[in-house]
């Protein structure tokens, strides 16, 4: 073996597999370009991201780890999204889980509306 040397196996890697998936529509409606990470509480995105905030709670972007999605001005699209495994909890991003998925919905909800994320 050479040092850094790769030995690529053959076939296709399936990310994700057997994890609860959806798609929700996002339009940008803001007036500067928005680029969500694929780990991001796609619930605590960017408040001027007009989308489903109810349905992507507990979720993330369902793209490869480390890459994102840029939404221009006025863009619309449809985009993926995957439930988050392991403890299901949540930390940073926008804050308003930090904690248990599982028991901080009320209270999301209640900050997010109060902070003027859009959908609520």
């Amino acid at each position: 073996m050479i040092p850094g040397e790769y030995y690529i196996s053959e076939g296709t890697i399936q990310a994700n597999e057997d994890m609860p998936t959806r798609t929700v529509e996002v339009e940008n409606t803001g007036d500067r370009p928005i680029q969500v990470g694929s780990h991001v509480h796609f619930f605590e995105a960017n408040k001027m991201l007009r989308f489903n905030r109810q349905e992507s709670y507990g979720f993330r972007l369902d793209i490869p780890s480390g890459t994102s999605i840029r939404f221009e001005p006025g863009d619309s699209k449809t985009v993926p999204l995957v439930r988050y495994g392991g403890n299901m909890a949540v930390y940073g991003f926008g804050g308003l889980v930090n904690g248990s998925l599982e028991q901080r919905y009320e209270d999301a909800k209640k900050l997010a509306t109060q902070r003027g994320y859009r959908e609520i």
